[in-house]
């Protein structure tokens, strides 16, 4: 979801026995691939037929796995050349909830693999890439859900009042893996793993959901007591989309295969809860994001320019397309079909415009550089 970057250009550091174009390659970058990866499983999870769409998101689909190769490489080599800024951006409360994303991005290249990518390099391989993505970005996101709050209790000791959306990053990793979990649950044989694996699932959605109804208030709290974020942090309000729209995703894909790995009195009543939690919570979404955007047009207005951060208008988004899809599927409403569809062009829109702005900002260089100066916590974006 949304991605810290800075607020302020200089020249690219002009050091000749590292590489400049590296030093500040943060872990934010993921987010252009949790960007990409959405609009494609988010396509396929549509309740509404249109042709050529699911080739198209097959593609898109390529595109972020390419793009993932890369960053996985770009950010190997920021520290194996800079060592010395990678733990600086541990150390750092407006950076380190960013390692979240690392999780994600490995996670939404798996799921929207099986999804759409199988139709390209066929079941097999997208189920044993899946197990490998999904494995890996389920660990690296328990641990950063553990590690970034312990920092931040231990060694960053941010200030009262200074509460911002990217502190959901870490702890919404595991929600990502509650809602893709389904696709492996019904790759398994009936028995112990499968039923293992979807308890496992609904264990994480209870702990990224509590984590989120803690650090919630804080985050409001903050914007009523102190007023709007500074402009170029305005995007990572849509960031609290990302918990709320994943956690309705992840109700209705765990229903789904419910009766196949648990009892039928547990599957019926999750088959219930999915509804029954998922309604209320998209509503709460709507809501949210009708205030997010609000404010960014007030940002706008006041002269918020392009920075990495508008990539929050794009994964976050992506979740409450296919949380509205599994409602669809679960209600049989087409008031929630349409609401996909609509929020599915919104999330398209932000995604290219989000990616035409980032590949200028590349190839300007101005993305990479260095910020020119020191920028206070709360509104620092590097």
């Amino acid at each position: 979801m949304a991605i810290y970057l800075r607020t302020r250009t200089s020249p690219p550091y002009s050091g000749t026995l590292r590489r400049p174009a590296l030093r500040h390659f943060g872990p934010n970058w993921y987010a252009t691939v949790m960007g990409t990866a959405i609009v494609a499983s988010a396509g396929a999870a549509l309740p509404v037929h249109i042709p050529g769409l699911r080739g198209a998101c097959t593609v898109v689909w390529l595109c972020s796995a390419l793009l993932l190769a890369a960053v996985l490489a770009a950010r190997a080599g920021h520290w194996a050349a800079h060592r010395d800024q990678a733990r600086a951006h541990l150390a750092d409360q407006a950076v380190a909830p960013f390692y979240g994303c690392l999780s994600m991005a490995l996670l939404a290249v798996g799921g929207s693999g099986m999804t759409v990518g199988q139709d390209l390099i066929g079941h097999r391989a997208a189920l044993a890439l899946d197990v490998v993505l999904y494995t890996a970005g389920t660990v690296t996101g328990l641990v950063a859900a553990v590690t970034v709050p312990y920092l931040m209790i231990t060694r960053h000791r941010p200030e009262p009042g200074t509460a911002s959306p990217v502190w959901l990053l870490p702890v919404v990793a595991p929600m990502v893996s509650a809602a893709l979990g389904p696709l492996l649950v019904a790759e398994l044989p009936p028995g112990q793993g499968r039923e293992a694996l979807l308890l496992g699932c609904y264990a994480m959605f209870g702990l990224s959901l509590l984590a989120t109804l803690v650090m919630l208030p804080l985050v409001f709290g903050r914007l009523v007591h102190g007023g709007p974020l500074p402009l170029a942090l305005t995007p990572t309000l849509f960031l609290v989309l990302g918990p709320l729209g994943q956690s309705t995703t992840a109700v209705n894909a765990l229903a789904d295969v419910a009766p196949g790995a648990i009892g039928s009195p547990y599957a019926s009543a999750l088959r219930a809860f999915a509804v029954l939690y998922g309604v209320p919570v998209m509503g709460f979404a709507l809501m949210w994001l009708a205030l997010a955007a609000a404010l960014v047009v007030r940002a706008v207005r006041g002269g918020m320019t392009f920075s990495m951060t508008w990539w929050g208008f794009t994964f976050p988004v992506g979740t409450c397309v296919t949380g509205a899809a599994g409602l669809a599927r679960h209600t049989g409403l087409s008031a929630f079909s349409w609401l996909a569809v609509a929020l599915y062009v919104l999330l398209v829109s932000a995604w290219a415009v989000a990616g035409v702005r980032t590949v200028r900002g590349l190839v300007s260089g101005v993305l990479l550089a260095a910020p020119r100066g020191p920028v206070p916590a709360t509104a620092r974006t590097r």
